[in-house]
């Protein structure tokens, strides 16, 4: 859809008048009506016509009633349409084109160097990881392959006293993941550490070990939606049908675990096939009140015959 038949549109259907709301319920139709996938923060049209907007006119998410009725000038529509357009002919992530991402109520500074945030993670991170981290006023925590560095740095802003380390092996992704420790201002309790997993972490122990690894085999990467396509490859395929890192992950976690420790796992669609491949692991798969699965918990113990 070109940008002036989308302008046209938006322009006929709210009749003139052009109003925060108006062109948020216009827009949502309109992308209704094109081939895209959700799942980068929305699962729907309008949901993600209503981030678009209130992310081009930068409005407040929580004074959407307050704000719905504000009109929306010539320029700015222009600026929505604009992105709207590359959202629906590039099929972009809506986070990629707006340069953010919210992830545990928190924004989150994203571009194509890392991974959109989007693991249900983000659920334990605002309970503290309660009841599995002992130490919740200061935890040793490990973000392992951290990408933009949202678990960690979203872990250390909901445990204020916890030390937090993130890992990756990708450069770039680390340099953005430090410009969100700037933006949140968590520079002395959040380490950046560039790594192959565990490789440069000699004589470190944590209380907690999370990671959203990379798991996706690559008879599934030829599926995904053209959206996860503008993604990092490596953050997402993994070899070994998706389980070559996940078990480096369980072969050397304990050795990093402090007692009592805890290691946290997202393996997502292989949640099955990594559990019938371990079968001598008693993996606890947890639960999330808001959606999402393929988490598992493993406590130090368990993982001390890996």
């Amino acid at each position: 859809m070109q940008t002036e038949t989308l302008l046209k549109d938006i322009q006929s259907r709210t009749s003139g008048a052009l109003t925060v709301g108006s062109v948020v319920s216009v827009l949502g139709d309109l992308l209704q009506a094109q081939d895209l996938y959700y799942g980068h923060g929305t699962d729907n049209s309008h949901d993600e016509a209503f981030a678009l907007v209130f992310s081009v006119l930068e409005l407040d998410f929580d004074r959407a009633e307050a704000l719905w009725q504000q009109p929306v000038a010539p320029d700015q529509l222009d600026a929505i349409v604009a992105l709207a357009g590359r959202r629906i002919e590039e099929r972009l992530p809506l986070p990629y084109l707006t340069g953010e991402a919210w992830f545990a109520g928190i924004r989150f500074r994203i571009d194509k160097r890392a991974l959109i945030p989007r693991s249900p993670i983000a659920e334990l991170i605002m309970e503290q990881f309660q009841p599995w981290v002992a130490s919740r006023n200061g935890p040793r925590v490990l973000d392992m392959c951290t990408g933009n560095g949202c678990i960690g740095i979203a872990s250390a802003l909901y445990m204020p006293g916890a030390q937090v380390d993130l890992v990756d092996v990708s450069t770039s992704a680390l340099e953005l993941a430090r410009e969100n420790i700037a933006i949140h201002g968590v520079e002395s309790r959040v380490e950046i550490i560039h790594s192959d997993l565990f490789t440069n972490l000699a004589g470190r122990k944590y209380d907690l070990i999370v990671s959203n690894p990379p798991y996706v085999p690559a008879s599934s990467m030829s599926d995904l939606p053209v959206e996860y396509r503008h993604e990092p490859e490596m953050a997402l395929l993994a070899d070994d049908r998706g389980m070559a890192v996940v078990h480096r992950i369980l072969t050397d976690a304990a050795h990093y675990l402090n007692d009592n420790g805890v290691l946290i796992v997202e393996v997502g669609e292989i949640a099955e096939q990594v559990h019938e491949h371990y079968r001598q692991l008693p993996f606890i798969w947890l639960d999330f009140e808001h959606g999402g699965e393929g988490v598992f918990l493993l406590h130090k113990d368990d993982l001390m015959d890996m």
